[in-house]
Parts: structure tokens; C-alpha cells; sequence
């Protein structure tokens, strides 16, 4: 029988909150990471010390979160300036005419069902495709896409959208918090795809917003945990989803450890575990699936993966847990975690689809070495800048940072913005972009596979994907 609590015994964790610029130099040209009071680290992982690769990755991930946390302030403000700003343009029908309306003393201001998030103005589509049936084997990939990208907006924009627009039931939208930043870090909702037969639960996490210093910190952040017969996982991640002091993932929480707003409950692990369990016991044909682009679909793996942790007692969710469908998504976890993962789905029958856009950076992320051990476990479902897609063991360029990958991902960034143009002429006004994607794109020629990250192409390939999704889950070709 499974432990009905996951201690982690070895670990990292960093604290960059805590570091000194001198302290952080003098580490460069040291080992020992017992006497460090921004690592904290297993007794084991102390005197192992660490090679100057790994202490360089540690020192870039302080370096990183350490700007983060310095420029939160700064990265929200114009977060929001810049978000208020792309709205008005929009809701008044583009710039021109904001002008012509504020020379007449009519400006259009926008409410919250018409403000969108800075994502959202890359891609405006709210609709789902209604040539992709329930039936379709594409259809809980074109859902889970969707829903992934609603995310990102206002609670009042996903309600109405979830019942006025894809006409099913939304259930509820959380901003959960942790015990490590102690203010709302993870963001989830939960709808009812009353239009599948079964019904169908969807548990969308947000992603990485462009002006979250908190999200970016996140994926920065290289701390990681290793559980006894389950395997290294990122710390970061794991934090984010509700991982307890002391690095503990208990079967259940004491009540004061729970307390918390309906607006703000601590713990998104915890809360929506409880809230499926409610949901699939009024509904005993009912099914659930999760899903997320980039941070968000780091969280909704490792939401599964918490889940397989306490089969003990939740098998019976597992049982009910259709797929986990991701988009963008980083590594999440060591091979070792991996085999773990891969026995419980294929115990519990679940699909594990991972869809991976062209030269995307953040699925590439954090690196596949000898001085991380991060991997990826199961296929690739890998769709090329054509939306062509394969069955793959990995991605093309598995790290990102590779002078050999330079020239064609630069190349490839020229297509893509290229192809904004030509792919409305040939699919219709559905694939137009808007002016600010198309900056996006620009961008992306600075930095490729930046732009290639947005939810935009993923969307896209699971419209005019090539590649036809097997029933049961894919097989590496």
C-alpha cells in the first residue's frame, strides 16, 4: 500500500530573497552548499557540494529570481498599463478610431467582459470550432487549448464565456495561495463539458503571465525534491501547487492548515482535489481531464502526479481521470519521476498528451543534462510551423541555447511571421492576426521561439493538425 504521506528527503531549495551579491560571488569559487543561507539543502545534498556547471545553473537561477523579486513592482505596473491600454484600442475598434472617438468626447471604456488579459490580445478567439465534434479525437485536445488560454483572463470573462459562448456549466475560478510567497501565486478554474457524453470536468491552470514576476520566478526557480520511490521534481512547481513546510505532500490537511477566503484558499492541490471529489460523486458516469499551457501545464502534470502519490486512498480518481493534455510545457520532474508516472497511467489508464509548437523555448527548458537530470517522459506530439505533427520520443533541439539551432529557428521565425499573413488568405478570417501578434512575431526574430510560445499556434494545430490522435494513447514512432 502506497505511504499516506510523501516526505522529501533529499533537496535544493533556493532562497533568493535571502542572498548578498558578495555571498553570491564567493559561491562561484566554492562547493560547499551546507553554509549558504539562500540554498537550502538535504544534509546529503550539502556535502555532495556541487561542480562548477551546477553551482553556474544555481547562480543563474538566484541571479534570475533575485531580478524578479527587485522588479515585481515595476513588471505589474506596466503590466497593467499596458493591458488597459490594448483594451481601449480594442474595444474602440483600433487605434484610429480611438482617436476619432476621444476627439468627440466618446471614448469606449472597456468593463470587465470586454478587458482581456496581454495573452488574451494576442489571440482574441473566444469560440470554440464547431466543425470539432465531442466524438472527434481531436476534441478534448481542441477544448483543453482553449480553456488553457481562457485562463489567463478576468473571472468574469471566463463565466460568461463558459455559459453564454461554449454553453456549458462553469463551476469556479480560484486564486490559491502557498506557504513560500503568501499571496495568491496559482490560478485554476473548473467548468463542466455538459455537451460530452459522459459529462466531462475540465481543470484549466494558468500560465506564465508576461508581467507575473511571481510566474516567472517559478519557472526560473531550479530548486527541486526528491520523494522515496517517486523521483526528483521541481521544487518550484511543486510549491506553486501546495507543497507543505517541510517538504511534505500529507494524504490530508489539518483544518487550521486549510483556512483561507472562497476568493483566496491556500493550496490548489488540496482545494480542487476536494472539489472533484464533489463533483464526480453527483455525477457517478462523470469524467475529469487537466490541462494548461506552459506553467499551467507543468501544474496540471504534477497535479496528477501528487494525485498517483496518494493512490492509497484516491485510486478511484485516478480512475476517473480521462487524460492530462498540456501545451508548452517544461520539464517537470527526473526520469526516475518519469517511470513512476508512466506505471500509474498506464495503471489507472490514463492519457498523457503533450503538445509540443515547433522551435517553442519553455518545453525545451529547464535542460536535460548531466548537471540537472530534468527530462520529459512520454511522446512529443510535435507539429512542425506547417501545423504537421509526429509522434516523437522528444522534440527536435532539446535544449533550447544551441548555436547549431540558431540559423533555422531564426529561419523558422521569419516563416512565422510571414506565414500570419498568407495563413488568413487560405483558412479564412478565423487565423488573422491582430497587429500586436504580429509585433509578437517581431520579437521573436530578437529571441526564437519566444513568440513561437504563445497560445496562438497552439490553438491553430489543433484546428488544422495533421496528425490523427489515436483513441488510446500515442505511441512513439
Amino acid at each position: 500500500m502506497a505511504s499516506k504521506e510523501h516526505v522529501c528527503d533529499n533537496y535544493v531549495f533556493l532562497k533568493p530573497e535571502e542572498v548578498t551579491l558578495i555571498e553570491l560571488s564567493r559561491f562561484l569559487f566554492s562547493s560547499d552548499l551546507e553554509n549558504r543561507r539562500f540554498i537550502n539543502s538535504s544534509e546529503e545534498e550539502g556535502k555532495k557540494g556541487g561542480n562548477l556547471e551546477r553551482r553556474w545553473i544555481i547562480f543563474i537561477s538566484v541571479v534570475l529570481q533575485w531580478v524578479f523579486l527587485f522588479c515585481s513592482v515595476p513588471m505589474a505596473r506596466i503590466g497593467d498599463v499596458l493591458q488597459k491600454w490594448l483594451n481601449l484600442v480594442s474595444t474602440n475598434g483600433g487605434p484610429l478610431m480611438l482617436f476619432l472617438n476621444w476627439l468627440r468626447g466618446k471614448v469606449v471604456k472597456p468593463d470587465s467582459l470586454s478587458s482581456t488579459s496581454v495573452l488574451g490580445n494576442l489571440d482574441r478567439r473566444i469560440e470554440l470550432d464547431k466543425s470539432i465534434k465531442p466524438e472527434d479525437t481531436i476534441y478534448k485536445a481542441a477544448l483543453s487549448i482553449m480553456a488553457a488560454k481562457l485562463s489567463y483572463e478576468n473571472k468574469d470573462l471566463v463565466q460568461s464565456v463558459v455559459n453564454h459562448h461554449w454553453k456549458m456549466k462553469f463551476v469556479g475560478f480560484y486564486n490559491f495561495r502557498n506557504g513560500y510567497q503568501g499571496r495568491d501565486s496559482t490560478q485554476a478554474f473548473l467548468f463542466k463539458d455538459t455537451l460530452s457524453d459522459p459529462n466531462l470536468i475540465v481543470v484549466a491552470f494558468r500560465g506564465t503571465a508576461p508581467f507575473d514576476a511571481d510566474a516567472w520566478r517559478t519557472d526560473f526557480d531550479i530548486s527541486w525534491c526528491e520523494f522515496n520511490k517517486v523521483g526528483k521534481t521541481h521544487g518550484g512547481f511543486m510549491k506553486a501547487l501546495g507543497l507543505q513546510p517541510n517538504n511534505r505532500w500529507p494524504l490530508e490537511l489539518e483544518t487550521d492548515q486549510l483556512q483561507g477566503s472562497h476568493q483566496h484558499p491556500q493550496f490548489a492541490y488540496y482545494t480542487i482535489r476536494q472539489m472533484l471529489k464533489d463533483l464526480l460523486q453527483e455525477d457517478e458516469n462523470a469524467k475529469f481531464i487537466l490541462t494548461g499551457h506552459s506553467l499551467g501545464g507543468a501544474l496540471a502534470i504534477l497535479f496528477a502526479g501528487v494525485l498517483a502519490m496518494h493512490d492509497c486512498e484516491y485510486a478511484w480518481l485516478l480512475e476517473r481521470l480521462e487524460g492530462v493534455y498540456t501545451f508548452g510545457q517544461p520539464r517537470v520532474g527526473d526520469g526516475k519521476f518519469g517511470v513512476f508516472m508512466k506505471e500509474k497511467f498506464r495503471k489507472y489508464d490514463v492519457r498523457y498528451m503533450r503538445y509540443v509548437y515547433s522551435y517553442d523555448l519553455v518545453p525545451r527548458i529547464p535542460y536535460d543534462d548531466k548537471a540537472l537530470l530534468f527530462k520529459h517522459f512520454g511522446p512529443s506530439l510535435y507539429y512542425n510551423s506547417c501545423y504537421r505533427g509526429k509522434v516523437l520520443k522528444e522534440e527536435p533541439n532539446k535544449n533550447y541555447f544551441s548555436l547549431l539551432w540558431f540559423i533555422p529557428k531564426w529561419l523558422n521565425a521569419v516563416w512565422e511571421l510571414l506565414r500570419s499573413f498568407i495563413l488568413p488568405l487560405v483558412r479564412g478570417s478565423d487565423y488573422k492576426e491582430g497587429w500586436f501578434m504580429r509585433f509578437w512575431r517581431l520579437v521573436g526574430l530578437v529571441i526564437p521561439g519566444l513568440a513561437a510560445h504563445a497560445p496562438q499556434d497552439y490553438v491553430n494545430l489543433t484546428r488544422l493538425g495533421t496528425l490523427l490522435i489515436p483513441k488510446e494513447s500515442p505511441k512513439v514512432e
